[in-house]
């Protein structure tokens, strides 16, 4: 099996595992879920979830870099939680919700954690997140380093879009159109080419509806003639678009926990009925995909 370092005389990478056990190379794709918009006059759209990234040299979110592969201990076992999308505000005239965290956590690793996307721009209020959430009338949230990125700008009646895990969300054009959503990351983690994180669009009045970010972003809505928003996609953690003064603004897309290992070092015991890929692609290894919390125990 592939082993990455045991503590006794120093160990490789750091882990913190006890003397003389081996560690098993796991990469993982952690991405929380979506903020949404909030309802009012031209809001920023939601911001994408957090997106961490271990596996072969791929993009994490807000253009950071691959981080290092896990390193699990065999009879260990180990919490997924995947992040809800932030549900709508059920209200016209009320802000929006954040995403929540998705994590892969154990007794014997540093956590990784991805903060849930920020809340489209409202009144007032926090519009941060793992990306942020798109301005109402000003800046945008701001996005989490090594995450996501920011969120666009808004203007009178043009909210900007939210921030994506690969670019920030667009800026609103006042009276005229609101931001796109910032594009998502591909990651082949899997074995074929998945694009999630996309940021959600802006909404307006009567303007150019706006786009959400690839990977997922929901579409932003207007209010003359009217036009529904969408909700970001499930398991990508996409940001919900915004649309103007409703009270059913949808919500953000759901997060994701993937997690990837040479098929001999796959033990078979899980909770939370991940589907399990073996051989993905002729590797030699096996892709676990959580779209709901469970666990793996190595």
């Amino acid at each position: 099996m592939p082993i990455i370092g045991s503590i006794g005389g120093g160990s490789a990478g750091g882990f913190g595992q006890r003397k003389g056990a081996p560690k098993i190379e796991v990469n993982f794709l952690v991405i929380a879920g979506g903020g949404s918009a909030s309802s009012y006059a031209g809001p920023g759209g939601g911001g994408a979830g957090g997106y961490r990234n271990s596996y072969n040299s791929e993009s994490s979110g807000g253009g950071g870099s691959a981080e290092s592969a896990l390193g699990l201990t065999a009879g260990t076992t180990y919490t997924i939680t995947v992040g809800a999308g932030g549900a709508g505000p059920g209200a016209s005239d009320t802000i929006g919700n954040k995403g929540n965290d998705s994590s892969i956590s154990g007794s014997d690793i540093t956590d990784i954690v991805s903060e849930g996307g920020g809340i489209g721009g409202f009144i007032s209020g926090n519009f941060d997140g793992g990306s942020g959430g798109g301005g109402r009338n000003g800046a945008g949230g701001l996005g989490t380093a090594n995450q996501g990125y920011n969120g666009g700008s808004g203007a009178n009646d043009a909210g900007g879009g939210g921030g994506g895990a690969g670019a920030v969300g667009g800026n609103g054009v006042a009276n005229t159109s609101p931001g796109n959503g910032g594009n998502g990351v591909a990651s082949t983690i899997t074995g074929s080419s998945v694009t999630r994180g996309g940021g959600g669009g802006g909404g307006t009045y009567n303007g150019t509806p706006a786009s959400g970010g690839s990977g997922g972003g929901g579409s932003g809505g207007r209010q003359d003639p009217v036009l529904a928003s969408s909700a970001g996609g499930t398991n990508t953690g996409g940001g919900g678009g915004a649309s103007y003064a409703r009270s059913d603004v949808p919500g953000g897309g759901s997060g994701v926990v993937i997690i990837r290992m040479a098929d001999e070092d796959y033990s078979g015991t899980t909770t939370g009925s991940p589907t399990v890929n073996t051989n993905v692609g002729g590797s030699g290894e096996t892709v676990l995909i959580f779209n709901a919390s469970g666990s793996y125990t190595a």
